[in-house]
């Protein structure tokens, strides 16, 4: 399996306009696992188009519980078991996501019920495997780290930055958060950071479009980050390439990738890349591990 990070959505929240991006999602194929990074709305069809069989679906991490983050969930894992899964998926996310998978299955009652029957389908109940964490180790496998880190995301507590390594590789996804620099330690080093960006020029018009005035203004000042401060993360976290992801706004014509390198390299000079649905990356190659005495 190639190892590589496919943004598969690249829009932070959860509209969609006609010939826009997709929201928030991502691949990441790692030591033998094959890693989704949060389900918005897109998720399946962005994996099917990267390559990736649905049924090798194995290891599903959602960041918090905005929709833009986790409408697809079920759908996903749905699709997948409906493309031939047979194999456990394990699912880690905040407090709540069982209930998200419960209040989904509940509602596919019947079709999952008849499809078991009908068609000879294992229990996609029996499958899907929920771990709810907070900060912290989530996993330690065959080499294969997870951690979280709370990030500053309001009104939602249960927000988390992820960090993936793995044979002296570090790749972390910043998640929804206000500008936060204890993210910069967590990131330290970091081959890759996708970390989510706001621009300033787009601000007022997203709001203007969308019609919630004064309060979704407010919640977007308070709740993200502005790529020029993303750049000062990636600076201080001497991370080897920045990625800015869950772009707001990620649809408006007026604002090009031009337009947020030049926000981003106010305070970052190094490896820069602008998110885009489809968008792959290869991922560094395993380090050279010391022996020691």
């Amino acid at each position: 399996m190639s190892e590589r990070l496919v943004i598969l959505g690249s829009k932070g929240g959860p509209a969609i306009r006609p010939g826009g991006p997709s929201p928030t999602a991502s691949l990441l194929e790692i030591g033998g696992r094959r890693i989704v990074i949060d389900c918005g709305l897109g998720v399946a069809r962005g994996l099917v188009e990267a390559g990736m069989a649905l049924p090798a679906l194995d290891l599903v991490l959602i960041t918090h519980l905005h929709s833009d983050h986790v409408l697809e969930l079920g759908p996903l894992l749905h699709t997948a078991w409906t493309a031939g899964l047979k194999t456990p998926v394990q699912i880690f996310g905040p407090v709540g996501t069982r209930a998200v998978w419960d209040g989904f299955v509940a509602s596919l009652a019947y079709d999952i019920n008849l499809r078991i029957d009908d068609e000879g389908r294992p229990d996609i109940r029996k499958l899907v495997q929920i771990e709810e964490f907070g900060e912290g180790e989530l996993l330690d496998e065959n080499g294969l780290t997870i951690e979280a880190l709370r990030v500053d995301h309001p009104p939602v507590v249960e927000c988390f930055a992820i960090k993936i390594s793995h044979q002296g590789r570090t790749i972390v996804f910043s998640a929804d958060t206000a500008y936060f620099p204890p993210l910069a330690g967590f990131a330290a080093g970091a081959d890759i950071l996708v970390h989510e960006a706001m621009h300033p020029d787009g601000v007022d018009r997203l709001v203007a479009r969308t019609g919630n005035g004064d309060r979704l203004k407010a919640h977007l000042l308070a709740s993200h980050t502005m790529a020029a401060d993303v750049g000062r993360i990636a600076n201080d976290a001497g991370v080897g390439h920045l990625v800015l992801n869950h772009l707001v706004p990620a649809d408006d014509p007026e604002i090009t990738a031009v337009h947020w390198e030049n926000e981003a390299r106010l305070h970052w000079t190094g490896n820069l890349t602008v998110g885009r649905d489809g968008l792959e990356l290869a991922f560094p190659p395993p380090k050279p591990q010391r022996n020691t005495v």
